[in-house]
C-alpha cells in the first residue's frame, strides 16, 4: 500500500517562500485532495489488479500534480511514473483532427470538401450516394457514414496486423459505406486514418515529418511520438496487459505496431506531454497567438458539430463534447492492445486530467472523471481568498489509516478532509459520493455527519496501553487497524 498514512499536519503545515504562493499546488484543500486521490488511486490499482497508472492534474498553466502508480514492466520490477510512456490510441485523433485544422486555416482545404477531391484514390463504394458524399467535416465529427475499420483484422490478438497505407487503399474498394453521410454517429478509425493520408497529400509531406514540425515540436512533447516505439518497450515504454479473464488473471499484450492506422490509434506519450497538450489548449483559449492553431480555431473544435439523432453523443471536430452537472467537458479515450487512457479538459474551470493504465478492461474515462470530482472543489477553494482553510487538529492524526473491512469491503480508509477526519470504503468507483465525515464528540468518539448536516452513528477508536489504535468501531462491529 502506498505510504500515504503520514502525518497529516506536517504536510498541511508546511511554509513556502513568498516567492511560491502563487501556486495554488501549495493550498491546504489541494493537499487534502490529492492526498485522497492518491489513497483511492493506489486502492484501485490493487483491487482491480491493473499493473500500472500514471496520472496528472493540470490546473491552466500549472501542473498541479502528476505520479505513477504500481509497475510499467512486472518480470522487471519496473516502477510506473509520470513520465512513463504508454500507447495512447484513440487520443492520436486530436493530433490528426488538429493538423487538418491547421491546412484548413492555411487554407489548402475546407471542411467541406468531399474527400475524394484530396484522394483521388478514395473509391469506397457508396451505396447511398443520392444523400451525397463523405467530407472531412464528416471524417472529424464520425458522422461521414464510413464504417468503423479498414477491412483488416487489426485488432484481433495475438498478432494485431495493422496495414499499411497501401493495403488500406487496396481494401477500400470493397467495402460499402455503413450509414449516408451526415446521418448517423459511427465512431470510425478508418475515417481518422483517411484524415492522415489528408494531411499527408495536402501538406506534401509525411504524415509523422508533419505532426512532429508542426505540433509535436513546437509544444515541446518530446516524449510523444506517432508510433509505438520498440526500443524502449519493457523500459520507458510500459508492457500492456489484457483484460482479466475469468480466473481474475491478466496476460501480456505483445507491443503493436500501428503501421498506417497511426493517425487514428498509434500514437505513444506520457501524461506529462498531455499535461503539455492541456496547458496550451488553456493558453489558446486565452486568445494567446502562436504558429500552431488560431485561437478561434480551437473554439471551433471544442464546440459541438455533430449531434445524434438520439441527442447522444456530441461531437466536435476532433474532440468529444460533454455535459455534466451544468459544466462543458472536451477530451477524447484511447483503448488499445494492451492499454488504455483518458483526457479531459473542463474549460471553464481551467483544469485536465490524464490518465493512463497498460492493462485493457479498464474504465479509464471513470478515473480521470473522478480525479475531476475530487480535485475541482479544491482548486475553486483555492483561488477564493475569502475562504478560511482548517486544518486538522493533530491529536487527530494517530486515526489516520486503513482498517479491514473484509468480507464486506477491502478496508476502509481514514483521512483528513476540510479539517475533520473523513471515512471512505475501498475499493469504490465513486470516492466523492462515498466520502463519509466524521465530528469529534469526545476522546476518542466521533460521529458522522449526515448530508443534511446532522450528526449520525458512532464511529470509536480504540486505543492500546501504548496509545496506538488498534481498530476501529462502527455500528457495534470492529475493523482492525492494518496500516
Amino acid at each position: 500500500m502506498l505510504k500515504y498514512f503520514v502525518s497529516m499536519l506536517l504536510i498541511l503545515s508546511l511554509s513556502y517562500p513568498d516567492s511560491q504562493k502563487s501556486s495554488i499546488k501549495k493550498d491546504l484543500k489541494i493537499l487534502e485532495a490529492l492526498n485522497l486521490i492518491k489513497i483511492w488511486l493506489d486502492a484501485q490499482k490493487d483491487y482491480e489488479e491493473i499493473p500500472g497508472i500514471s496520472v496528472a492534474i493540470v490546473h491552466d498553466q500549472e501542473l498541479l500534480w502528476s505520479e505513477g502508480f504500481g509497475l510499467s514492466n512486472p518480470s522487471k520490477n519496473t516502477p510506473a511514473t509520470s513520465k512513463t510512456i504508454y500507447s495512447i490510441c484513440s487520443i492520436s485523433k486530436l493530433f490528426t483532427s488538429i493538423a487538418i485544422l491547421q491546412l484548413r486555416d492555411r487554407q489548402k482545404l475546407r471542411l467541406r470538401d468531399p474527400i475524394k477531391k484530396h484522394l483521388s484514390w478514395f473509391n469506397i463504394n457508396n451505396i447511398y450516394a443520392d444523400y451525397g458524399e463523405a467530407t472531412i467535416q464528416g471524417i472529424l465529427t464520425h458522422s461521414s457514414g464510413l464504417p468503423r475499420e479498414s477491412d483488416h483484422p487489426y485488432w484481433t490478438s495475438p498478432d494485431f496486423p495493422f496495414p499499411k497505407s497501401q493495403e488500406i487503399k487496396n481494401k477500400l474498394g470493397s467495402q460499402n459505406t455503413l450509414y449516408p453521410a451526415d446521418k448517423y454517429f459511427q465512431y470510425s478509425n478508418l475515417g481518422l486514418t483517411i484524415a492522415g493520408e489528408i494531411v499527408s497529400e495536402v501538406s506534401g509531406q509525411k504524415f509523422d515529418n508533419y505532426i512532429s514540425k508542426y505540433i509535436l515540436g513546437p509544444l515541446k512533447m518530446r516524449n510523444t511520438r506517432t508510433y509505438m516505439p520498440k526500443n524502449i518497450h519493457g523500459k520507458k515504454l510500459a508492457i500492456g496487459h489484457t483484460a482479466k479473464n475469468r480466473n481474475g488473471s491478466r496476460s501480456i499484450v505483445p507491443i503493436f505496431d500501428p503501421q498506417d492506422v497511426s493517425p487514428a490509434a498509434g500514437f505513444s506519450s506520457n501524461v506529462e506531454d498531455i499535461a503539455k497538450f492541456a496547458m496550451w489548449q488553456f493558453r489558446k483559449l486565452e486568445n494567446t497567438k502562436d504558429n500552431i492553431l488560431d485561437p478561434n480555431t480551437l473554439r471551433e473544435m471544442h464546440r459541438v458539430h455533430w449531434l445524434d439523432e438520439d441527442w447522444d453523443p456530441a461531437w466536435g471536430l476532433g474532440f468529444a463534447v460533454w455535459r455534466e452537472n451544468e459544466m462543458k467537458f472536451v477530451g477524447h479515450g484511447g483503448n488499445c492492445p494492451g492499454y488504455r487512457s483518458s483526457f479531459i479538459m473542463q474549460p471553464d474551470s481551467k483544469i485536465s486530467t490524464i490518465f493512463m493504465a497498460n492493462a485493457n478492461g479498464i474504465d479509464a474515462g471513470a478515473f480521470t472523471n473522478n480525479i475531476f470530482k475530487i480535485i475541482s472543489p479544491a482548486v475553486s477553494t483555492a483561488l477564493d481568498t475569502t475562504y478560511d482553510q482548517k486544518i486538522l487538529d493533530s491529536n487527530f492524526e494517530k486515526y489516520i489509516g486503513s482498517y479491514l473491512a473484509l468480507p464486506w469491503w477491502g478496508e476502509m480508509a481514514v483521512f483528513s478532509w476540510e479539517g475533520d477526519l473523513a471515512v471512505v470504503y475501498l475499493p469504490t468507483r465513486t470516492p466523492v459520493d462515498d466520502i463519509m465525515r466524521l465530528k469529534h464528540i469526545k476522546e476518542n468518539t466521533f460521529k458522522r455527519i449526515r448530508k443534511n448536516g446532522e450528526l449520525g452513528e458512532t464511529f470509536v477508536f480504540d486505543i492500546d496501553s501504548n496509545g496506538s489504535v488498534t481498530q476501529l468501531i462502527r455500528h457495534n462491529n470492529y475493523y482492525p487497524k492494518i496500516k
